[in-house]
């Protein structure tokens, strides 16, 4: 079974909110997930974008594939907690 951690779409039009998910590789982006492990929401000023950092590692170890898009928040967020 491939897995993979990605973003899943919730909330309302013009005001969407993400939710950090591991799911099958094969499920919808808004389908059925195994684990939630955080949470981004690019509205605010600061943008809060928050992830439990031991079951991310966790997955990575176990050979979960980050999506594009949450590898690029990631690089963001680590590059904006440096400054």
């Amino acid at each position: 079974m491939a897995v993979h951690i990605r973003l899943k779409r919730f909330g309302t039009k013009n005001r969407q909110q993400w939710r950090i998910v591991v799911s099958d590789a094969k499920m919808p982006r808004d389908g059925r997930f195994i684990e939630e492990i955080g949470s981004y929401d690019p509205l605010p000023a600061d943008e809060k974008f928050e992830v439990n950092k031991e079951r991310l590692d966790y997955w990575l170890k176990q050979g979960a594939q980050l999506s594009s898009a949450l590898r690029s928040l990631l690089k963001r967020a680590k590059r904006l907690k440096k400054v």
